[in-house]
C-alpha cells in the first residue's frame, strides 16, 4: 500500500494535477473570504467555506479522472494485480494519495481564521469545525470520484460522469423539492432510484438474477406501500436526498452544529465507495 501511495503522489506532483487542484482550492476560498469576510464584513469564516465548496464540482473530476481510468487504459493495472498486496490496499493507497493532495492546500487555509480574528469577533471553534467538515466533504466526494474512475477506461468520460455526479449532489435537494415533492412524484423517483441500484448491482456482481430479484422485490414493495398509504410518500424523496446528500451534512457544520453522526456519515460514504471501487477492480481482475 505504501508503494502505491508514494507512486500516486509522484504522479500527482510530477504533473500539473496537484498544483491545479491546490490553485483552485486556494483561489475559491480566497475569493469567498474576500466577498463575505472582507467586503461584506461578516465575521464568519464558515460562510467562505460554504461558498468555496461549490468548487468541488470542478476540482474532484480534475484529481480523480485518471486515478484508475488511465491505469485501465494503459493496461498498467495488471502490474498492480501482480504486486504482493490486496486490491483493497491498492485502492486505499490511491485514495490516501489524492486525499493528502487535497489536504495540503488547507494547511495554508488554517491561518485564515487567525488572521480574520484580528479584524472581527470570529468564533474559532465554528470556523475550524467547518474547516474540518470541508476536508471531510472533500474526502467523501473524492471516494465517489475514484469509484467513477474505476468503471471506465476513458479519462474524459470519468471526468464528465464525475462532474455530473458532483453537480447532482450539490443541487439534488433543491431539484427534488421541485420535481418530486408530491406522493406520486416521490414514488416515481424512488422506483427510478431502485432501478439504478439494481443496474449497479448487475454491473458490480455480474449476476443478472440477483439484480432482477433486488429490483423486482424493492419496486414491488414501494408500489405496495404507496397503494396502502400514499400519504407516506408526501415529500419522501426530498427527505431521502437530504439525508444522503454530502453537502447537506457539511452545511450543518457551517451553521455551528458539530454532530458526530455527520462525521460517521462522511466515513461511511468513504468506506462504501472505496468498497465499490474494490469490487469493480476485483471483477476486472478475475475477468
Amino acid at each position: 500500500m505504501t508503494a502505491v501511495f508514494f507512486h500516486e503522489i509522484r504522479l500527482l506532483f510530477s504533473g500539473l494535477t496537484a498544483y491545479v487542484y491546490g490553485a483552485f482550492s486556494l483561489f475559491f476560498v480566497a475569493v469567498y473570504m474576500m466577498y463575505y469576510n472582507l467586503s461584506a464584513a461578516y465575521a464568519n469564516f464558515e460562510y467562505a467555506l460554504a461558498g468555496a465548496s461549490f468548487a468541488f464540482i470542478l476540482m474532484i473530476p480534475i484529481i480523480t479522472m485518471r486515478i484508475i481510468a488511465e491505469e485501465k487504459k494503459q493496461k498498467t493495472d495488471q502490474l498492480l494485480y501482480a504486486l504482493p498486496i490486496t486490491t483493497t490496499q491498492i485502492v486505499v493507497g490511491k485514495f490516501l494519495a489524492v486525499f493528502l493532495t487535497s489536504v495540503i492546500p488547507m494547511c495554508i487555509v488554517i491561518a485564515y481564521p487567525l488572521i480574520l480574528q484580528n479584524y472581527g469577533n470570529l468564533y474559532l471553534p465554528t470556523a475550524y469545525g467547518s474547516l474540518f467538515a470541508y476536508i471531510m466533504t472533500g474526502a467523501a466526494l473524492l471516494s465517489i470520484g475514484i469509484f467513477i474512475s474505476s468503471v471506465t477506461e476513458s479519462q474524459a468520460m470519468a471526468a464528465g460522469i464525475c462532474f455530473a455526479a458532483m453537480l447532482l449532489n450539490y443541487y439534488m435537494v433543491t431539484l427534488a423539492e421541485y420535481v418530486a415533492s408530491s406522493a406520486y412524484g416521490s414514488l416515481v423517483a424512488i422506483l427510478i432510484l431502485e432501478l439504478i441500484i439494481a443496474l449497479l448491482i448487475k454491473n458490480m456482481t455480474g449476476n443478472p438474477l440477483l439484480s432482477k430479484i433486488f429490483g423486482g422485490l424493492s419496486m414491488a414493495a414501494a408500489v405496495a406501500l404507496y397503494v396502502y398509504k400514499s400519504e407516506w410518500f408526501e415529500g419522501l424523496f426530498p427527505k431521502i436526498l437530504e439525508n444522503i446528500s454530502v453537502y447537506e451534512r457539511f452545511y450543518e457544520f457551517v451553521d455551528g452544529i458539530f454532530d458526530y453522526t455527520h462525521v460517521v456519515y462522511f466515513i461511511s460514504v468513504i468506506v462504501f465507495f472505496l468498497f465499490l471501487t474494490v469490487q469493480s477492480l476485483e471483477k476486472r481482475r478475475y475477468n
